[in-house]
């Protein structure tokens, strides 16, 4: 959805970094994996077509934060249906 986001955070020697991966258009989303030591964060369209990705090994991750795109809460719901009375 856009908005996810992912923040990674690294060790980079005698200090940390910090990088995002955002999904920036609508019907995008973010996916994470952990393979073989590697971490891989990736822009994903709708149809599974990999956008952009970032890569990182896995023992220099320090942190990685997983963040949903905000709800607006009247906006981002369907109209409540009323019951018809009898």
């Amino acid at each position: 959805m856009k908005g996810d986001r992912v923040e990674i955070v690294v060790d980079a020697g005698d200090t940390t970094r910090t990088y995002e991966v955002v999904a920036s258009r609508a019907g995008r989303r973010v996916e994470t994996a952990v393979r073989r030591g590697v971490v891989e964060v990736s822009e994903v369209t709708r149809s599974g077509a990999v956008v952009r990705t970032a890569r990182f090994m896995a023992s220099r991750v320090l942190a990685l934060v997983e963040q949903p795109a905000p709800v607006d809460a009247p906006s981002q719901r369907p109209p409540l249906r009323e019951s018809p009375q009898a």
